[in-house]
């Protein structure tokens, strides 16, 4: 099985997803976004496809022009019905492939802590992340894609999770990050932490603490996940 990646920094990868991925056959292929071009052919004939987080918005495509042509191939896997994962970034592609509105926050939202369920979404694979910590770090947000179904919500950011089908989720939040390697984060994103006032420091013991928490949680999602959504007879195999 294919696993197609879209990736726009190089430390927000797959993070615990890879082993997982792996463990259950899937090979993974990695595209730098602006980089490498991906056909469309291939975008949907990828088993999988997922679209990773980064420091830019959807709504910066006279800066990135490669955002048009990514809003595109995540309308054209939606459209198809085949799975499709967005996480930060991805998640907000998706909603605006959707025809939904994506904007500024009410402010960002970095840091680790839990996200709220809807009873859908405690009902779904992402039930294994209730009790969990996931990292938050974002600063844009999106309105609620027409005929989704909403999944996970913050006091800050009412939209967190939504589905537009089976097998195509969207994240605002990320489950998929290796504790182990925050420090990545921390220098990758200082100009961002710095311009919110926010100190590493914290972030960094909270990663020490809760890795392991969040690093079994998001593995388990996963898991079920690929099971519940992405099992034989789906529609589109």
């Amino acid at each position: 099985m294919r696993c197609l990646v879209l990736q726009h920094v190089s430390f927000e990868d797959m993070g615990v997803f890879t082993p997982v991925l792996r463990e259950v056959g899937y090979d993974i292929r990695h595209v730098q976004a602006g980089v490498e071009y991906v056909k469309t052919d291939e975008w949907l004939a990828a088993d999988l496809a997922v679209i990773l987080g980064g420091p830019i918005g959807v709504g910066q495509e006279d800066m990135y022009p490669f955002l048009l042509e990514e809003r595109e191939l995540a309308r054209a896997r939606l459209v198809s019905g085949r799975p499709l994962l967005g996480i930060c970034l991805g998640a907000q592609i998706m909603a605006a492939a959707l025809g939904a509105r994506v904007y500024a926050g009410q402010k960002k939202e970095i840091g680790w802590g839990g996200v709220e369920l809807t009873e859908e979404g405690r009902n779904s694979p992402l039930g294994e992340l209730a009790a969990a910590p996931v990292l938050h770090w974002h600063g844009d947000t999106f309105d609620m894609p027409l005929g989704a179904r909403r999944l996970a919500f913050t006091a800050l950011t009412p939209n967190q999770a939504f589905s537009a089908g089976r097998g195509q989720l969207a994240l605002q939040f990320h489950p998929e990050v290796d504790a182990g390697r925050m420090e990545t984060w921390l220098v990758g994103h200082c100009c961002e932490l710095a311009a919110a006032g926010l100190a590493p420091a914290r972030i960094r013991e909270d990663a020490r603490a809760l890795g392991d928490a969040a690093g079994g949680a998001g593995r388990r999602f996963l898991r079920r996940w690929l099971v519940e959504e992405l099992s034989a007879g789906c529609a589109w195999q």
